[in-house]
């Protein structure tokens, strides 16, 4: 598989030097053991996934963890959850920075037995699919944007150009079974892949847990449930609204984004980009793609996206699509459109946003046109310029 060079990769070796562990977690297949084996390429390296070497964590973790030395990549740690509090141990014996880089594709209980076990010993890093500067440097930039949503941007299908009317179905499978029925108490599967599905449709609109249940025959609190589970799995996650100091009518419920647009796609039944310009879901698409590759920029420093929406009460038609916090006194704002045409109203929510606001207001509309004229001017961006 080609190798992409990853934009956490020095934030990965900065913590690396600073904490005796560090911990990279993100979704199934987005590039953590490569890249892991390729930053540390003098570390040993373990799986859990082997049956062999699980038996020996579970049943001697002491032993394991003596055998395994100072410098060791135990990737997929989630399986021998135990372990961690062994690893507090011999991470308290040395205390040496860079001693264990550890590695999970999901986060089903894990951060909470890393915080209980390893405070203060750990850094913490996400990695999710690749950012389009991973894929501009990597040779793979998508031609259109189109092309970059049905495609998605998981490493092995981008790298060996696998339709993704293959790759998605398999991964869906695999995340289901393995993740979904092994790590966690969902035991209706079918009516959990329903769910998927329904998630998938309302993309983009204010979570409804009353909507969601009826859609599957479902309580709200089983609602509530499975879709925590997507968001600590990385399948999907909530983009709250921004309150501070706009006013009094806002709304209060946050709307429903998935982290790759391939998956998206294919939970949507789109496998082209004929299907894809054909479908209506075209706008809520592009504006998924744009706010995950926001959300990874914030990933890729360390950092936890402080990313929202704003609504001015019920009114659709006054909303801005993203919120982005630089800080408490300077923000960016996104509008985001599928136009290829510059059009001043794109402007107007923004603006009236930003008049409510004591903040710094930085203004700019997404789209896939290039104009930079009269017309589009600065505040205008194209998607390939993210």
């Amino acid at each position: 598989m080609i190798y992409h060079e990853r934009s956490v990769t020095e934030k990965l070796k900065e913590l690396s030097s600073q904490f005796p562990a560090v911990f990279l977690t993100g979704p199934r297949q987005s590039g953590k053991s490569t890249l892991l084996a390729h930053v540390f390429p003098d570390y040993a390296y373990y799986s859990l996934e082997n049956i062999d070497i699980r038996e020996f964590a579970i049943e001697d973790p002491r032993g394991f963890l003596e055998s395994c030395g100072k410098k060791v990549i135990l990737d997929e740690v989630q399986r021998v959850p135990d372990l961690f509090s062994y690893l507090q141990t011999a991470i308290d014996k040395e205390n040496m920075p860079g001693m264990y880089l550890l590695s999970g594709s999901q986060n089903f209980l894990m951060l909470k037995s890393i915080s209980q076990s390893l405070a203060g010993r750990v850094g913490i890093l996400s990695l999710l699919p690749f950012a389009l500067d991973e894929m501009k440097g990597g040779g793979s930039f998508p031609e259109t944007a189109e092309n970059w949503i049905v495609n998605g941007s998981y490493p092995r299908a981008i790298t060996e150009k696998i339709p993704p009317s293959n790759f998605y179905p398999s991964y869906l499978r695999t995340y289901v079974e393995r993740d979904v029925r092994n790590e966690t108490t969902v035991r209706d599967i079918a009516r959990f892949e329903t769910f998927l599905s329904s998630c998938a449709a309302k993309v983009g609109s204010l979570i409804n847990l009353s909507d969601l249940g009826r859609d599957i025959g479902a309580d709200a609190r089983t609602v509530s449930s499975w879709l925590s589970i997507l968001e600590e799995s990385y399948i999907a996650f909530r983009l709250t609204p921004y309150y501070q100091n706009v006013g009094n009518r806002h709304v209060k419920t946050a709307k429903l984004y998935f982290y790759d647009t391939g998956l998206l796609c294919s939970l949507l039944g789109i496998e082209t980009e004929a299907d894809l310009v054909s479908s209506k879901r075209l706008g809520a698409l592009f504006e998924n793609a744009v706010i995950v590759e926001k959300r990874k920029q914030f990933y890729n420093q360390g950092k936890e996206p402080r990313m929202f929406f704003w609504r001015d009460g019920g009114n659709k038609e006054k909303e801005v699509d993203l919120v982005v916090e630089q800080s408490l006194d300077r923000l960016e704002l996104f509008e985001i459109k599928s136009s290829m045409t510059a059009n001043r109203s794109f402007l107007e929510v923004m603006r009236s946003f930003a008049q409510k606001s004591p903040a710094e207001c930085l203004l700019k509309v997404v789209y896939q046109g290039d104009d930079q004229g009269p017309v589009g001017g600065p505040n205008f961006l194209n998607w390939r310029s993210l």
